[in-house]
């Protein structure tokens, strides 16, 4: 929006060209979205406590945690609600409104926003319910994933949508050849690249791009889940975003300039610094949301936050072909969600024995006998390490 409006006012005066500038927009949006969070909590965290959209404690479910977490109980919930409609000011403000990347990620944010709305809806209706039922809660999902799926691997899909509209398709170069090479959509979303490698690890055309297309799927719907179960304890899961959407959106800047991507050997990617601009929101709405989640938390995220912050982290490193990235730095995320995955199949497999106290993992070390900060703060650690990691593997490569 305020693009459009610049490029009205130069008719009429001079703008500085820096506002056009992505660096420059995604410090904005940052900003804009840290300032919305931090300056609307209060009126935000009052308004749940006045619709009674407070946290439930399970304690017949689990009777050490319950007993572990029975301050947290009546603590407002669906703050991730907050987040959210910071993120989406930022976009409207500062994206790209003509890029067909701005679309994809606004569809992915509403989308998964409702899904996780229903879900925390539906828990605070009937508390003792647990939600939206998962099969339904993990079709909704697929859905949403198979649409952003088609875009990129259908090319009916992508032309239907490009054939009457102002958005274009975007395109990409590999500028670590000898040759430079432009690729279409379809020809680069068949691409996985991983850290510390400069050559496409792996590259899917024609019926192999099936294979893409389910892989899409997995990453938007596993990062989605990833989140939604390390959000378990104040501050985790947005500690965690702030790490992981930094490291990527860095990575997204930089895949926006053809001269530093030629010279990192990364893939340039026409208009991805608007994936820049949206995660440098998501960073700034996750920090100003710690000011309020930290702990003790005055509110927490919910899964209208988590499972929608969790499919954004996987919408963008699927459109930057950067999965394999984003399981390195999202590290925590994976772990999280191997934990659980590794618990229900002992459970069921060896006669109902457990391998851990408690999963998601963060509850195994509560079990152990760690305060809740200390877990939060070794998690952030262990976080920090491995976006450090991410990093570096732009240089040694």
């Amino acid at each position: 929006m305020i693009l459009f409006l610049l490029q009205w006012m130069e008719k009429v005066m001079h703008v500085p060209a820096a506002f056009a500038y992505s660096s420059t927009r995604m410090l904005l949006a940052a900003l804009t979205a840290l300032v919305l969070t931090i300056g609307l909590g209060p009126l935000f965290i009052r308004k749940l406590y006045e619709q009674k959209f407070r946290q439930p404690i399970r304690k017949e479910a689990c009777p050490l945690l319950g007993k572990l977490h029975s301050k947290k109980e009546n603590t407002p919930t669906m703050g991730g609600g907050l987040m959210l409609l910071a993120i989406a000011a930022a976009l409207l403000l500062w994206m790209d409104l003509k890029n067909s990347f701005t679309l994809v990620l606004f569809f992915a944010l509403m989308s998964f926003a409702v899904i996780g709305g229903i879900d925390d809806y539906l828990k605070l209706k009937w508390r003792s319910a647990r939600g939206l039922k998962s099969r339904w809660k993990s079709l909704f999902q697929l859905l949403v994933a198979a649409a952003i799926a088609s875009y990129l691997f259908v090319p009916q899909v992508t032309n239907f949508l490009h054939r009457k509209s102002y958005f274009t398709p975007p395109t990409a170069k590999e500028c670590f050849t000898q040759e430079v090479k432009v690729l279409t959509l379809q020809q680069y979303s068949g691409q996985y690249f991983i850290p510390f490698y400069k050559n496409p690890l792996l590259i899917l055309s024609g019926t192999g791009l099936a294979f893409a297309f389910l892989m899409t799927v997995f990453v938007i719907v596993g990062s989605s889940n990833a989140v939604n179960l390390t959000d378990g304890l104040d501050g985790l899961a947005a500690g965690c975003i702030v790490l992981v959407s930094g490291v990527i959106a860095a990575f997204a800047f930089l895949s926006n300039n053809a001269a530093i991507a030629e010279y990192l050997n990364i893939l340039y990617i026409e208009g991805s610094g608007e994936i820049a601009i949206f995660l440098s929101a998501i960073f700034g709405a996750a920090l100003g949301f710690l000011w309020y989640n930290g702990h003790p938390a005055q509110v927490f995220m919910g899964d209208i936050g988590s499972l929608c912050l969790g499919g954004l982290l996987g919408t963008a490193s699927v459109l930057l072909r950067r999965e394999f990235l984003l399981a390195l730095v999202g590290g925590i995320f994976v772990v999280e969600a191997l934990s659980v995955i590794l618990q229900v199949a002992s459970f069921r497999l060896r006669n109902k024995k457990r391998l851990f106290l408690c999963a998601p993992l963060h509850h195994h070390f509560e079990y152990k006998g760690w305060n809740e900060v200390k877990v939060v703060t070794r998690f952030w650690i262990v976080g920090l390490l491995l976006a450090l990691v991410g990093l570096i593997s732009l240089r040694l490569q």
